[in-house]
């Protein structure tokens, strides 16, 4: 009798642990979908490798997660380098949730099940987009909208690319044409874009949703000669400077401005950035690289971090997660926290005509001179113009090391 009362409470007691164990994620390919405005998803894929971590595909993007970790019937998902986090039931190989971004105090409805398809094509694409297009987005605005350039390949229904403007890029969209309707989105760990629209031979009418919080319409047409102003015009230092000045905290407490020794007679990059900017992301990545690459021979960087972390605290915490991340060897200091405001940006750094954006990059000479300054980043979603930055800047710097 005692032996039968045992194995009942060892069996007891084991299928209670088993019950209360945690379900994790099991691997396999998953499409993620983001809850927007007008009733449209924001639909994303991505690849489970092990219950601690996924790959997010973006065309040919790929960002790697390996934080996850599990709580009850909970999972908490931390995007690298971005503030960004999933928190989602999962049950049943199926998650609900929420994208949480705290500084913003943002919240976008989540959910996701086992799947490979990003958007399932249900007629024959009617036309091909490949090629350039002179985009305006928000047409109707009272100030005419702002100029853009969608540069896109199509191969049947699949379609990628993105979107060039004078701050930046869209980074890398993946979608396709469904009749005569194109989708694109991504999900790059900070940003959540949707983009659909009506197609003719030479024209698209669409929408662009930015999360659950933006909304606003594009139109576009084909032009293969169409291109946006130079970005080394847009940003300027006002009449009677020769250079710039700032004395911003590094993360060890350090007060660092240019007169500091270690950039006396080298040639000097100032990064105006963010971490929670993803084209600041795809130029640090490549800055990093790039000043191991040269520093030896007389190249310094410096980065100035515009944080929209409502604390001090909060904003280093996310400078380390960035130069964890990406390798970055040189000084990221706080230039701003509590917000990403390009008018407080300006008060920062009075001597320059404005910071229309992040991230903007300043060339300075030997002596201490501007000069030249780029606005925006081409990153590595433009093909060409992505190539052609990294070698117009390698060009450039190497001139000014050589003076």
């Amino acid at each position: 009798m005692r032996y039968i009362v045992l194995v009942i409470i060892v069996l007891f007691f084991v299928n209670c642990n088993k019950n209360t164990e945690p379900e994790t994620l099991i691997q396999g390919t998953y499409k993620g979908v983001f809850k927007t405005q007008d009733g449209q998803d924001i639909p994303f894929i991505f690849e489970v490798t092990s219950d601690t971590s996924l790959t997010i595909k973006n065309a040919s993007e790929r960002v790697e997660v390996n934080d996850i970790q599990y709580k009850n019937d909970s999972v908490f998902i931390q995007i690298p380098v971005f503030e960004g986090f999933i928190s989602a039931k999962l049950e049943n190989k199926i998650m609900k949730g929420n994208l949480i971004t705290p500084s913003l105090k943002r919240s976008i409805p989540f959910e996701s099940e086992p799947d490979s398809v990003r958007f399932h094509v249900v007629e024959s694409p009617e036309f091909d987009i490949s090629g350039n297009w002179e985009t305006v987005f928000g047409p109707r605005s009272e100030d005419n909208g702002s100029n853009a350039k969608g540069i896109f390949t199509q191969n049947g229904a699949k379609v990628s690319g993105t979107f060039r403007t004078t701050t930046g890029d869209y980074r890398f969209l993946d979608g396709v044409m469904d009749g005569n309707q194109l989708k694109l989105s991504t999900f790059d760990g900070s940003h959540v874009f949707l983009f659909t629209g009506n197609v003719t031979n030479d024209s698209i009418q669409g929408t662009f949703y930015s999360g659950n919080h933006w909304k606003e319409d594009f139109v576009a047409w084909r032009n293969e000669d169409f291109e946006l102003p130079d970005a080394d015009s847009l940003t300027f230092l006002k009449p009677g400077n020769k250079t710039i000045s700032f004395t911003f905290p590094d993360g060890e407490g350090n007060e660092l401005s240019l007169d500091d020794p270690r950039f006396k007679d080298k040639v000097v990059l100032v990064q105006i950035m963010g971490t929670w900017c993803p084209n600041c992301l795809d130029e640090s990545r490549f800055l990093a690289k790039y000043y191991q690459e040269n520093k030896s021979k007389g190249l310094e960087i410096i980065a100035l971090s515009f944080e929209y972390a409502k604390t001090e605290e909060a904003a280093f915490t996310n400078i380390r997660r960035l130069k964890e991340n990406t390798g970055i060897d040189y000084p990221v200091l706080l230039a701003q926290y509590g917000s990403s405001s390009k008018n407080e940006a300006n008060a920062k750094l009075p001597m320059l005509n404005h910071v229309l954006s992040y991230p903007t990059l300043i060339y300075i000479d030997k002596t201490g001179v501007v000069r030249k300054i780029h606005t925006g980043f081409n990153g590595p979603a433009t093909g060409e113009k992505y190539a052609e930055f990294t070698s117009d800047l390698d060009n450039f710097v190497t001139e000014l090391l050589n003076e």
